[in-house]
């Protein structure tokens, strides 16, 4: 059964309409989670305690206060061995495995959608595992039917100043966009380590065509 966290905070807040949800998606290592933690942190400065998902079963450690948080509804090393699966197909499985149980997310966030700002998952870093799969497809449809849904791209701006590697990118975002059909939005993602000047998109993005 899947169980979820509460915070004081969310449960004193109140709204009369329906939290926005926003699904953090971007190729492994592009900084998905650390981003999630940054928007947490400013929004809790702000007095403000978005409900957190996080659904990367494959991860260490979650830096931020996940309220309901795929690994503690299944074992991704028990599924590995269990079903003799490699990192990828592990993922999937443990994917597939809380589509099974996702009526229940989606009821705990019923029953606290009145009380909480806003709704963000955390993705799993093998992108195509969520984005090309049908658990992927189920839990962004799931949403977006219930919830006004954003999709968040994160791109990695150090790698991005190839320029390759930047159109390959956008390809890639391109394409989850005509799939999801939803509202979506770009996050240049650690571009403090990056000098403007030499930063790809900055340069791209003038041409007439964007």
């Amino acid at each position: 059964m899947v169980k979820d966290t509460e915070s004081p905070q969310q449960a004193s807040s109140s709204s009369d309409q329906l939290p926005p949800c926003l699904v953090v998606l971007g190729m492994a290592g592009s900084g998905k989670t650390t981003f999630v933690q940054r928007l947490t942190s400013h929004l809790h400065s702000k007095r403000t305690f978005p409900y957190l998902i996080n659904l990367d079963p494959a991860a260490g450690t979650v830096p931020f206060p996940a309220n309901i948080d795929i690994r503690d509804t299944v074992d991704y090393k028990g599924v590995m061995k269990e079903y003799g699966l490699g990192p990828n197909g592990a993922i999937l499985t443990c994917l597939n495995l809380l589509c099974t149980k996702f009526d229940q997310i989606l009821s705990l966030l019923e029953k606290r959608d009145s009380s909480i700002p806003s709704i963000i998952l955390d993705t799993p870093g093998q992108i195509e595992v969520f984005t090309w799969s049908v658990s992927g497809s189920i839990i962004t449809g799931s949403l977006a039917d219930k919830y006004p849904t954003i999709i968040a791209y994160v791109v990695d701006s150090a790698r991005s100043t190839n320029p390759r590697t930047f159109m390959s990118n956008m390809l890639y975002a391109c394409s989850i966009l005509y799939r999801t059909k939803l509202p979506f939005f770009l996050v240049l993602n650690k571009s403090d380590v990056v000098s403007l000047g030499h930063f790809t998109c900055t340069h791209v993005l003038k041409y007439s065509p964007f």
